[in-house]
């Protein structure tokens, strides 16, 4: 995945495409299943140190100002389970160079001990964002979502 590449946006018409499926309203890639989507084409979904090297490939992929949702990240790198994706992030498995702030929960949001320093980097690069008084943050996830290129 290429920063050069016509990576689209929210100004882009039509549904944003997933690997295997379609992004929902929510935010979350809505593949039948992403482990029988990676069965299907003949891949098998990933484990261990492949896995943390496919979600780090795809945060590094993010556009500034825009995010993905751990499902997003998940689908995107051929993981089973978006909680993979969540606890590579959780662990520093993706790099310490990783823009972790670009992943966010399906409703644009942050565990609260991220949620300051992530406000920082959102409005730092101009992502879009959501007025409320439930949380310190909240992404826009129908503006910010990246419109990610499905893998080869």
């Amino acid at each position: 995945m290429s920063s050069s590449q016509n990576l689209g946006g929210p100004d882009r018409p039509g549904t944003p495409r997933a690997a295997g499926g379609t992004l929902d309203a929510a935010g979350s890639a809505a593949p039948a299943n992403s482990a029988d989507t990676a069965a299907a084409d003949g891949r098998h979904a990933l484990t261990g140190h492949d896995a943390a090297g496919a979600v780090r490939g795809v945060v590094l992929g993010i556009p500034r100002a825009r995010v993905l949702s751990y499902g997003d990240v998940a689908e995107l790198a051929g993981l089973a389970t978006p909680r993979l994706a969540a606890r590579i992030m959780a662990l520093g498995q993706a790099g310490e160079d990783a823009p972790w702030w670009r992943v966010v929960r399906a409703d644009g949001t942050l565990p609260d001990r991220l949620q300051i320093t992530a406000r920082e980097h959102y409005e730092r690069e101009g992502t879009p964002l959501r007025e409320t008084s439930a949380h310190w943050v909240q992404v826009d996830m129908p503006r910010a979502r990246w419109n990610a290129p499905a893998p080869r």
